[in-house]
């Protein structure tokens, strides 16, 4: 599978409260079973307007199939090919 971050424009969902944020999470979680293994969620970092969340799927097509079943609109979606950390520096 290939990761992705989604980015999600949610006016005032850095506000949200934590049982807001639990709807969310739960509309994920709900689409996220009727799509299958082919999906998964990693986390999400919510930051002022925004969410950046952190999605492994088999293909673009299967994150706009999520955000349309969850009701959570994207803005941008981008392939993630890499990850580098401190210890990337050792190599």
């Amino acid at each position: 599978m290939k990761r992705y971050i989604i980015e999600r424009d949610i006016p005032g969902v850095g506000d949200f409260s934590l049982t807001e944020l639990c709807g969310a999470a739960r509309a994920s979680n709900k689409a996220l079973a009727s799509i299958g293994p082919s999906i998964q969620w990693q986390h999400s970092y919510v930051a002022g307007d925004k969410t950046f969340c952190i999605y492994l799927a088999e293909s673009e097509e299967e994150i706009r199939r999520h955000a349309g079943l969850s009701g959570l609109p994207f803005a941008k979606i981008t392939e993630i090919p890499q990850i580098i950390d401190p210890l990337t520096a050792n190599n």
